[in-house]
């Protein structure tokens, strides 16, 4: 019998998490800010999901949700940070799990690249016995076997990652050689790039039994519209209006797709 392929959504916002939800998604990863790469999502967020889902179920027994894992990750742009960004994620972790998140996706860097064990270990002391995922900040380390039984010393339970590639097809080769590396020992969890289009032949070729993306759709908000000539953002959008969400349909198809 053919294994489950459990299917990560990368969710921006309470909408996207019960999109994905209802679309039969096994997990989704709560960020902010997906257009900088994800960043820590407002515990208001959080509030929201849990108590949707609780609702939920009390309406209907047999209803599952995803588990939800958390984003901590204070800014933009690498993963060396200052004392006061590194106490940020800290109070982050903590207030998170106290609002039901089912774990906590997170990685830090030295500034040669290489993995900061100390801070790492004690966001895990604060996570612990909840899961941890280091996030890509796996793939832009030097070496990714001394990083990886590294990462498997400290406890994180898995590994998002492209295999140091622009996407996890082109990082394929990687990707298959961390999983057997890994051998048991860590999961790996492919992401970056991956679509309808392409995920068979990745599941296939690296063996790995999860995927992560997002498949979003466009949304309008026109209360911008009387007056074009404002922008809020440093980088110029086509229009104030447009913004993404998670679309439905896609993900259940996909979820159909890599599970039949």
């Amino acid at each position: 019998m053919k294994n489950k392929i459990t299917v990560e959504i990368c969710c921006a916002s309470a909408n996207d998490v019960f999109e994905a939800a209802l679309a039969g998604a096994g997990r989704v990863e709560l960020n902010s800010a997906l257009s900088l790469g994800g960043l820590t999502p407002s515990i208001g967020t959080l509030m929201a999901v849990q108590y949707e889902f609780q609702y939920w179920h009390d309406a209907e027994e047999n209803f599952v949700p995803p588990k939800i894992f958390t984003m901590i990750r204070p800014r933009e742009g690498g993963f060396c940070y200052s004392e006061f960004e590194y106490q940020t994620m800290l109070y982050d972790v903590e207030k998170m799990i106290e609002h039901g998140s089912d774990g906590i996706v997170f990685g830090i860097l030295h500034a040669d690249g290489s993995v900061d064990e100390k801070r790492c270990r004690q966001i895990l002391s604060l996570v612990d016995p909840l899961p941890a995922v280091f996030h890509r900040a796996i793939d832009v380390v030097p070496d990714w076997r001394r990083s990886m039984d590294s990462l498997i010393d400290l406890g994180f339970k898995r590994l998002l990652t492209s295999g140091q590639e622009r996407s996890a097809l082109e990082g394929r080769e990687t990707i298959r050689q961390m999983r057997e590396y890994a051998a048991g020992r860590i999961e790996i969890l492919p992401a970056a790039g991956i679509s309808s289009g392409n995920v068979k032949e990745l599941l296939e070729y690296t063996g790995c039994d999860q995927v992560h993306l997002s498949m979003m759709r466009t949304g309008a908000d026109d209360s911008t519209s009387s007056n074009s000539k404002v922008h809020f953002g440093g980088k110029l959008p086509s229009s104030e209006s447009i913004y993404s969400l998670a679309d439905r349909k896609k993900i259940a198809a996909f979820v159909h797709q890599v599970n039949s």
